[in-house]
């Protein structure tokens, strides 16, 4: 091996582990560390059991949109290719429930009684607009209710009173599908004009809530911890859980890393470093030889937390009463309720993911004791789902407070921000130091997906690969 080969990847997750291929391909010896006791990042398969029929539910990333090339071709290279699915969004299932000022009501029933929410909200100013400009309102603020922190939610009620209803009741037909619903996509394509009625923040948020409602979204079958599993066999250096990473020197030739693995420190001097860890992980290591602007960006970054609960129940309930996928919009606490498919052994149960939470209602539910917080998820999904207080019904639970971590602190944001601010943010985070480089979500023009995470491994490989060294440069004589 050459003198300059060896890199160190700190950070197990997806990212990681591209970048440590990739690595490998062009010649470097790669060693991969990783704080956790486990390897995926943010991906976190649950399973209610440990034989292979168990029941499985995503407490992290749980949906590939199709459109996300880099990923998909990553699952064909790693011959996962069959295991693709469908994924069914939110509100796609006409017999889920959404929430209404009247009580739950299926989805394939809530157009009249959404509108007439939203007439009680707008007042004397409803009877401006068509009925279509109500659907649109109703449908609209439905999903990002369901979808988006309280704080958008505030900005949705004041552009739809100020700009967005007045744009959309120029639209003849407002598209609507039979059941009276809107379609949002078919809306916001055909008319992007509409977009000028968002705020700055909303707008920011925009493309995620279509993208989170979008048909073409997929899944791993058996669970999407086989992607990192997959990577990580490819791999042929050590990849050592368990190892925290306390402080980074970036020095003129090469980073020392100063790891930690128990009560046992040692040093760790690399050629290159590519730091993965979400920025929440990175500020807590000491760095030195890191300019103020690095860490600047460093602490600018935001992180959105997420909370997830899953029910291990006896048996898909929820099939009986007509619900074959998709998810509801239970509001409250809880936000959104998943009906994932029952890939393992009918006789085991079946999965829920009960609560799937961002923002202020995820730092709500992870704060509270992981008991307490799966007791007030079954007594408040309940008023949807009264099976769910069936003596013997919910045999276990499992949740994931990936804000409380002390690894995640939830996925990077830049809602707000106008494009040409995100765009100088995103430059700055994945900008190199030196010999450190970065990767990670947060470090791509995709933050909170895989496809991030691969794109910023696959950059930062290639800068590696790149490297000149600065020459030093030569004193005159005398």
């Amino acid at each position: 091996m050459r003198p300059g080969r060896r890199v160190t990847v700190i950070g197990a997750g997806v990212a990681g582990l591209v970048a440590a291929v990739e690595l490998e391909r062009s010649g470097y010896r790669v060693t991969v560390l990783e704080a956790d006791q486990r390897i995926g990042g943010r991906i976190l398969t649950h399973r209610f059991g440990t034989d292979p029929g168990a029941p499985t539910v995503e407490l992290g990333a749980m949906r590939i949109p199709a459109h996300h090339h880099r990923t998909l071709a990553w699952i064909e290279r790693l011959r996962l290719g069959d295991r693709l699915t469908a994924f069914s969004p939110l509100l796609s299932e006409p017999n889920a429930y959404v929430a209404t000022g009247g009580g739950p009501v299926r989805i394939g029933e809530a157009t009249a009684p959404l509108r007439a929410d939203l007439r009680a909200r707008l007042g004397a100013r409803a009877d401006h607009y068509r009925e279509g400009t109500l659907a649109f309102g109703a449908w609209f603020t439905a999903v990002v209710g369901a979808s988006a922190p309280p704080e958008l939610r505030e900005a949705l009620a004041t552009d739809l009173r100020c700009q967005l209803l007045g744009l959309v009741d120029r639209i003849d037909p407002v598209p609507q599908d039979p059941d009276g619903r809107i379609d949002l996509h078919a809306l916001f394509a055909g008319h992007p004009g509409i977009r000028a009625g968002c705020s700055a923040r909303l707008n920011s948020f925009l493309d995620d809530i279509l993208l989170e409602t979008s048909s073409g979204l997929h899944r791993l079958a058996g669970g999407m911890d086989q992607l990192p599993r997959r990577l990580a066999r490819t791999v042929h250096g050590p990849i050592r859980c368990g190892h925290r990473v306390e402080r980074i020197d970036v020095r003129a030739g090469e980073v020392l890393l100063h790891v930690r693995r128990g009560r046992l420190g040692y040093l760790l001097p690399s050629d290159f470093a590519v730091c993965t860890a979400p920025f929440p992980a990175v500020r807590r290591m000491r760095l030195t030889g890191v300019d103020a602007d690095k860490l600047a960006v460093l602490r600018e970054v935001v992180y959105c937390p997420a909370t997830k609960v899953a029910l291990h129940c006896r048996e898909p309930f929820w099939q009986r009463t007509g619900i074959s996928g998709g998810a509801s919009f239970t509001a409250g606490r809880l936000r959104q309720t998943y009906y994932p498919p029952a890939d393992g052994d009918p006789g085991r149960g079946a999965a829920l993911l009960a609560s799937y939470t961002i923002g202020a209602e995820a730092d709500g539910l992870g704060l509270l004791p992981p008991r307490l917080r799966h007791r007030q998820v079954v007594r408040e999904l309940a008023e949807f789902h009264p099976e769910l207080l069936r003596p013997g019904m919910v045999l276990g639970s499992a949740s994931a407070a990936w804000g409380q971590s002390p690894l995640s602190g939830g996925c990077a944001t830049r809602w707000g921000l106008d494009p040409a601010h995100a765009e100088h943010q995103l430059r700055r985070a994945a900008r190199p130091v030196h010999r450190l480089f970065f990767a990670g979500e947060h470090c791509s023009g995709t933050p909170a997906w895989i496809e991030g995470a691969i794109e910023s491994a696959q950059r930062a490989a290639a800068e590696i690969t790149a490297f000149r060294a600065p020459r030093t440069p030569v004193r005159a004589a005398g």
